[in-house]
């Protein structure tokens, strides 16, 4: 009996995948799955100890988004051994590791305490490089110099936290710094030559969808190699959470029905040579104060956008147009 073979379509990115996959991006580099594994090395954030404010961002409770290993009262590599443990129970086939340091800005303190850190954490058998999670303004020249030359040793990610073009809502949502201080952050660092990475939210507050939308071309246009999206989740204890019950109608939460639809008109317009890491946040229902998605886990959610991407034969970038940096309205 004649078989048909099913064409299948390879996109820009050298995959069958409608959208430019993190998990595609290290078996390009490696040849295997290489996993993350988080440590909490116990910084804190200029935002949080009086040097720029205090009350930290108004959305964030680490303790929601960090694995039960991670804590800093144990040891950089206590942390790794339990993390690589616990990944290898789900994820089998994991043999080589990264080092990430997840928690709070975590190139907020001395040169020497921060090569200590990331040292040490090379050190363990199996992590072959380091994702470094900190802030636009918690970065600097002689920082940036060592992490260019420990790049041309291993892999090194500096991954900022931006959360939104729009300075008046970085003002509303607390975090201390402009949008020109993210911009000016990812140039210098992918001048360099270090792996650039950046996180944004969708749905925070005083944004319309529309305001969300058009943030596309403006971060397309940024020196940024992955990138993470979060749709908004409320956070119990948080300041948001106070702020969501006295002000709702200042909230364009998303059901996930709703993210779906929204995140690939997104993705159309997105670079498509960006490494997409994360479509949405997943927080423990305890930590949640709204009910959010219910049962649906981001595996799912990844799992329904790339139906409906191939529904609708589209992929990331389909109506991509490169464009110069410009700064948005406030």
């Amino acid at each position: 009996m004649l078989q048909i073979k099913k064409e299948i379509k390879t996109f820009p990115w050298g995959h069958e995948r409608r959208f430019n996959a993190y998990s595609n991006y290290f078996r390009n580099i490696y040849g295997t799955r290489v996993q993350k594994v988080s440590i909490d090395a116990g910084f804190t954030c200029p935002n949080r100890d009086g040097s720029k404010g205090s009350g930290g961002c108004t959305y964030c409770n680490n303790d929601a988004f960090n694995p039960s290993y991670c804590r800093p009262v144990k040891s950089i590599l206590e942390q790794i051994g339990e993390g690589i443990k616990f990944h290898k129970w789900r994820y089998n086939e994991a043999v080589s590791y990264l080092a990430y340091f997840q928690a709070y800005s975590n190139t907020y303190g001395s040169l020497d305490t921060l090569k200590k850190l990331y040292e040490e954490a090379l050190n363990y058998p199996g992590v072959i490089g380091l994702i470094i999670g900190t802030r636009p303004d918690c970065i600097d020249e002689e920082k940036l110099e060592y992490l260019k030359d420990l790049s041309s040793r291993c892999y090194v990610a500096v991954e900022y936290g931006i959360e939104s073009c729009y300075n008046k809502t970085l003002k509303r949502i607390n975090r201390g710094h402009l949008f020109e201080d993210a911009v000016s952050a990812l140039e210098e660092t992918s001048a360099l030559g270090i792996t650039t990475g950046s996180h944004f939210i969708f749905g925070l507050p005083g944004e319309t969808r529309d305001e969300m939308l058009n943030q596309v071309d403006i971060i397309s246009s940024l020196p940024i190699t992955t990138v993470k999206f979060h749709q908004l989740q409320i956070i119990k204890g948080t300041s948001m959470e106070t702020e969501f019950k006295d002000n709702p109608g200042d909230f364009e939460l998303f059901t996930w029905n709703e993210y779906i639809d929204f995140f690939i008109k997104f993705l159309e317009r997105l670079n498509p040579s960006f490494v997409v890491e994360r479509f949405t946040g997943e927080a423990p229902p305890r930590f949640l104060s709204e009910e959010g998605w219910g049962k649906k886990r981001a595996a799912q959610i990844v799992n329904l956008i790339e139906k409906r991407l191939e529904e609708l034969n589209t992929w990331q970038g389909r109506l991509y147009r490169p464009k110069g940096i410009k700064r948005l309205r406030d």
